[in-house]
């Protein structure tokens, strides 16, 4: 499954897609993959601030735990709540009901920095 083109990826395998001074933030179809069945979801809840390199919350499978980190420093807007009762969201559908916390922050300039799809996807074909 090829990335889609309308955000940016760490190499930690989060994803960011900016609206306005909005981020979305998930995780990949490559993380989902390597992590295989996602049982568990927990994201900062909202009014929770963050400063960038923080985990915004964690997603643990049947393998292991690990902490979801964003790139950008704001306030915590929302936390999916669909992936918290049904997990396995994130594994069906990471690019769309799957996605895990949304920010507002007002320095979006450390997106810049991230990967664009195409180099996202050859890092990990």
């Amino acid at each position: 499954m090829s990335s889609p083109a309308d955000r940016r990826y760490s190499e930690s395998h989060e994803w960011f897609k900016v609206d306005g001074d909005m981020v979305t933030i998930g995780i990949t179809s490559h993380a989902t993959e390597a992590l295989t069945d996602i049982t568990y979801v927990e994201m900062k809840s909202a009014g929770t601030t963050l400063s960038p390199g923080d985990s915004a919350g964690e997603v643990e499978s049947v393998k292991t735990t690990s902490d979801v980190y964003t790139v950008i420093g704001g306030d915590v807007d929302e936390a999916n709540q669909a992936v918290v009762d049904d997990p396995s969201l994130v594994n069906s559908d990471p690019y769309g009901e799957g996605w895990l916390v949304r920010i507002k922050s007002s320095d979006l300039g450390p997106i810049d920095g991230l990967m664009e799809a195409a180099a996202y996807d050859q890092m990990n074909g």
